[in-house]
């Protein structure tokens, strides 16, 4: 039961000794109660619906399951919760696209206690929390590509993709064909095929053999292999 006053925070990870420490270093605040842990998206959900919590902490893969998707979902159960990604993947992939969803922050497990308390505390005070180069990334990107031709810079065109586009790509990496998407999505096989013909186009591919090996390269830069 949450305590009065107290900020109320909902850890979500798949590794359940990252959940033990995580939950160590919050308790040795007084100002935070943990109102619950979990290893999976759906049963955060009922979680944070019956809970309301004040800040939600999460990686933002776990296994098939998408983060990404389960941010607007938290968000529109309550908005006013303030989001964290703490993550193992390369912030350089999903900042941008955490922030436009409603997330506050995107910072790496392999932080220092401390650091990962200091982005806490700043989405806390309804602030954004990313890393120094992440957004100096994010600047010189703005100021460097728009309106501008991206085919010289991979990165950069994968920001051009649709949060659907990246999970198919995602899919792609680790070797998954056509129908084997369609059915993990439940999406027909003509939809899969039309979203490969968007991604190919943005990210400059002419043929599928090309969009599997940038496909390829993008997972190993972002760990998602």
């Amino acid at each position: 039961m949450a305590k009065i006053g107290y900020i109320k925070v909902l850890i979500i990870d798949n590794h359940p000794l990252f959940i033990m420490g995580l939950s160590s270093l919050l308790e040795n605040n007084s100002k935070f109660n943990i109102i619950g842990t979990t290893e999976n998206y759906s049963d955060a959900l009922k979680i944070a619906e019956k809970e309301k919590p004040t800040l939600v902490l999460t990686e933002i893969r776990l296994g098939k399951e998408n983060g990404l998707e389960f941010i607007q979902k938290l968000k529109s159960i309550n908005p006013e919760t303030a989001i964290l990604i703490i993550s193992i993947l390369d912030e350089r992939f999903y900042s941008e696209r955490i922030l436009k969803l409603g997330a506050k922050g995107y910072i790496l497990k392999t932080e220092s206690a401390d650091i990962i308390m200091e982005a806490i505390n700043t989405v806390l005070d309804n602030k954004v929390y990313l890393s120094e180069n992440e957004r100096e990334r994010i600047f010189h990107s703005a100021a460097e590509n728009n309106g501008k031709d991206l085919n010289g810079d991979w990165t950069t065109s994968m920001q051009t993709l649709s949060n659907r586009e990246l999970q198919i790509i995602s899919l792609i990496a680790k070797g998954f064909g056509t129908t084997e998407i369609a059915a993990m999505l439940k999406l027909s096989a003509k939809t899969i095929d039309t979203h490969k013909e968007h991604i190919k186009s943005k990210l400059h591919c002419n043929t599928a053999h090309e969009l599997r090996q940038q496909a390829i390269e993008w997972a190993n830069h972002s760990g998602n292999l």
